[in-house]
């Protein structure tokens, strides 16, 4: 299954509802949405800097990884998802012949 970063930044309304809420229930929240799109959570961490989270998680697939991105993607949160590849996946990337020619060459 595919893994995900997801780093999360939180707008005052999003601090607001967090304050409310509790960090304990809104990593609930996104375990519970995981599972039921078929993915798992795997660590959620409040962190200090420029992203007020990081979720690290796994899915069936990008197309649902970007459902989640559109549906949790509110004036609560802003949020930036990076796919994460195993060693093994860029093993098998290295061994794929891309025929390219940079620009200007």
């Amino acid at each position: 299954m595919p893994k995900y970063l997801t780093m999360v930044s939180y707008t005052p309304e999003g601090i607001n509802g967090l304050v409310k809420e509790g960090g304990a229930a809104r990593c609930a929240a996104v375990e519970k949405m995981l599972q039921n799109l078929g993915g798992r959570l795997e660590g959620f961490y409040f962190a200090f800097g420029d992203n007020d989270a990081y979720v690290i998680s796994e899915g069936p697939d990008n197309a649902t990884a970007a459902a989640i991105s559109l549906a949790i993607t509110t004036g609560a949160i802003r949020t930036k998802t990076i796919v994460l590849l195993t060693p093994e996946e860029v093993d098998e990337a290295i061994k794929i012949p891309v025929d390219y020619v940079p620009p200007g060459k």
